[in-house]
């Protein structure tokens, strides 16, 4: 048995300890914010958080996360207006739309761990997230916007 806490919920999951969590999220659970990309946790798509760690959830094991706390970006606020989600639609981010949870996934870790990061550190943190209709100039702006260095 593996006991998690899931958007502050705690589940308990008896099943293939090697299923990758998003697929637990997403077919067990039926939360559809986390997407599948490629699989290979190379594009950013399916980004949680693991104990508040940015983590790709496609290759992760449920046993990987026994004992842990996962949020998605169901359970970033719970009214969805993070500050990142206002700052997101204030620049017009989403084109498709499809990577945008992972993205906001991810930056919110980055601004959890550097609340005022430069451009560099923008860019680092981001790289791994792709984005197909590249979107990254506008990205990048909502982020500067929620860490005080940008207006929309």
């Amino acid at each position: 048995m593996i006991t998690l806490k899931i958007n502050n919920q705690t589940h308990e999951f008896d099943g293939d300890p090697q299923m990758p969590l998003l697929w637990y999220l997403r077919d067990e659970l039926a939360m559809k914010g986390t997407k599948y990309g490629c699989g290979m946790a190379l594009c950013g798509a399916c980004t949680v958080h693991v104990d508040g760690n940015a983590t790709r959830s496609c290759r992760l094991p449920m046993a990987a996360v026994k004992d842990k706390t996962v949020t998605t970006i169901e359970g970033l606020d719970k009214n969805h207006e993070h500050p990142l989600q206002i700052a997101w639609a204030e620049n017009d981010v989403p084109q498709c739309g499809y990577c945008q949870s992972g993205q906001i996934m991810q930056a919110a870790s980055l601004l959890a761990s550097t609340p005022t990061p430069d451009d560099k550190e923008i860019d680092q943190a981001m790289s791994g997230n792709i984005c197909r209709c590249g979107t990254y100039p506008r990205i990048k702006k909502a982020i500067k916007q929620v860490a005080g260095g940008d207006k929309a």
